[in-house]
């Protein structure tokens, strides 16, 4: 589990193309890499990922095909930015809300609004999980915890503060990203709960 909360920017070091997976190698502080060892999960743009390998300052992971088809990691080139955060830890904070690490769909950047030092993005869905969506609940976002503002069918803002943009990859968003996107599973619970709680009763 993870908390949404982006501990730094990692940047894509290699690609290693296998059979029917894809071998990312992440260049990261040594802060970072130094308490890591193989086979612990660490969130890279949102995607729970398992330590294949480190070194002082890299960590390597492999994506398999599912990963790769419902993720952005497809997108990658060397020098990309990723957001990383490591698992939390037993007894730990949440500082943001519980995220699983396992992406629901793509979104797409459809606005990027700079306001003052800040920035609203528009972000597209698809329509089918459009009814997971309500203002101001949570929503994860290549890895980040934001909170969701306006909705207007399957389309949705988000406003992000200064910090938000200084920490996170967030702030090379640009018109036609694609991005990572975790519906809060608390909602997906309670609206298909619902659902199914009044097709019962019909």
């Amino acid at each position: 589990m993870f908390s949404g909360i982006v501990q730094e920017i990692g940047i894509i070091d290699s690609l290693v193309e296998g059979n029917e997976h894809l071998t990312i190698t992440v260049s990261c502080s040594m802060v970072f890499a130094k308490d890591k060892k193989v086979g612990d999960s660490v969130s890279v743009d949102g995607v729970c990922l398992t330590i294949t390998k480190k070194t002082n300052s890299s960590l390597t992971f492999d994506a398999v095909k599912e990963t790769l088809e419902r993720t952005i990691i497809k997108n990658y080139a060397k020098g990309s930015y990723v957001n990383i955060e490591s698992s939390l830890s037993f007894g730990g904070s949440v500082g943001g809300h519980l995220m699983s690490g396992h992406i629901h769909l793509k979104g797409i950047v459809k606005e990027v609004l700079i306001v003052g030092d800040s920035k609203d993005i528009v972000i597209d869905t698809l329509p089918e999980w459009s009814k997971y969506l309500s203002e101001k609940g949570y929503i994860g976002i290549n890895g980040c915890s934001i909170t969701i503002g306006k909705i207007h069918d399957s389309r949705f803002q988000i406003h992000l503060i200064p910090e938000t943009l200084k920490t996170t990859n967030l702030d090379n968003l640009v018109f036609g990203d694609e991005i990572n996107l975790e519906i809060d599973q608390s909602t997906i619970a309670i609206v298909d709960t619902t659902e199914r709680i009044l097709k019962n009763k019909t």
